[in-house]
């Protein structure tokens, strides 16, 4: 049974780790215009897994990295205006911090597209790693935006 937990634990860590590179990246590619490809060799031979700077980063699940991350560039041009209208009146995306809209963008692609995650758990994660990079107060606005796109694209997950 431990050796159970130890597993999904470890996958679940591999996420997260996921995750996080996948955010870095898109406001990379957002900020710096830097290409898909130029993105997944760079992420995939310094940053997963690696050490940069004296820094570890966690091993991460790079599969899981290169679908949040193409998904992401794929749906955008769908993902956007889901995302403005969460968001609260008079705060369209475009004004949002180049980081936020990386995390909100990476939680509507996995809520939309990832079923094989519950929702509550992309939520979750995805302000776990708002938090790396802003204050509390944005990260409750990570929660809202997020919760009312997995409520869109999941409602049977939120009505058991």
């Amino acid at each position: 049974m431990a050796d159970i937990k130890q597993s999904v634990d470890r996958k679940a860590n591999k996420r997260g780790a996921a995750r996080l590179a996948a955010v870095q990246a898109l406001y990379q590619m957002d900020i710096g215009g830097a290409g898909i490809n130029d993105i997944f060799a760079e992420f995939e031979s310094h940053w997963l897994g690696g050490e940069v700077e004296g820094d570890k980063y966690l091993p991460a699940e790079a599969a899981f990295f290169r679908d949040v991350v193409a998904g992401v560039v794929r749906d955008q041009v769908r993902l956007d205006p889901l995302i403005d209208e969460a968001l609260s009146q008079g705060w369209p995306l475009k004004r949002i911090d180049a980081i936020l809209r990386a995390v909100l963008r990476a939680g509507a692609y996995e809520l939309e597209r990832r079923k094989d995650i519950p929702a509550r758990v992309v939520v979750s994660e995805y302000v776990d790693v708002a938090h790396a990079f802003v204050e509390k107060d944005e990260t409750g606005m990570v929660n809202a935006v997020l919760d009312q796109i997995a409520r869109r694209f999941r409602a049977d997950e939120f009505t058991r």
